[in-house]
């Protein structure tokens, strides 16, 4: 298995490679020449043993560390196809810098919806990290305030608010700009359930 620091080095430069894709219009050599490299690097990449993310899941539920692990979808820095989140703990509050580059543009300028939801879904689940409790995503609504940009510093705070029974209930919210200051672009309030360490990480892999 190669190391975390190889393995998030190819995840970086294959996010780069994505995002450049969708910001540029390169002529029709460069997009073939492309496109071969890619399909020869995956049929590479397919004669490798499968990732074993049970074993993954396992070991950061077990750890002391609330960051995760590195795999994990959205905020994974060794995912290629995640966002990057640069995640600090401050007091009971998760605070989180995270710039959506040009692969998660919706309007012009504007992220899409989407991705700003599930960027609020990785940051809320730092929280359930600070807890070491684990648990899933219950319910997620996020209220969109003003456009949210891409290729700008956005700035997300999350904190549990209260729990009933196996419901944590925790909120965040995002602004645009480098500090936390800067204007409010959406609110988000969730819902966990929390459930059994042993069973997280149990179900089986897909076929």
């Amino acid at each position: 298995m190669l190391d975390d620091d190889a393995r998030i080095d190819a995840a970086t430069a294959l996010r780069d490679l994505i995002h450049e894709f969708s910001a540029r219009d390169p002529d029709d050599a460069l997009l073939r020449s492309v496109a071969a490299t890619a399909r020869a690097e995956a049929d590479a990449l397919r004669t490798h043993p499968l990732r074993d993310r049970r074993a993954l899941m396992r070991a950061a539920v077990g750890g002391a560390s609330p960051a995760g692990f590195s795999d994990r979808a959205v905020g994974g820095a060794a995912n290629p196809t995640g966002v990057e989140l640069s995640v600090e703990f401050e007091a009971d509050e998760v605070v989180a810098e995270v710039v959506l580059r040009r692969a998660f543009e919706g309007a012009p300028g504007r992220a899409h919806g989407g991705i700003v939801a599930a960027a609020f879904d990785d940051v809320t689940g730092f929280v359930i990290g600070m807890l070491h409790e684990p648990a899933y995503t219950g319910e997620l609504t996020v209220r969109y305030l003003a456009p949210v940009p891409v290729d700008e510093t956005l700035v997300m705070r999350a904190r549990l608010d209260g729990r009933e029974r196996r419901k944590l209930f925790i909120s965040a919210d995002a602004h645009a700009g480098e500090q936390a200051g800067g204007h409010l672009v959406a609110t988000c309030r969730a819902i966990y359930i929390t459930v059994d360490p042993a069973r997280f990480a149990g179900a089986p892999e897909p076929r």
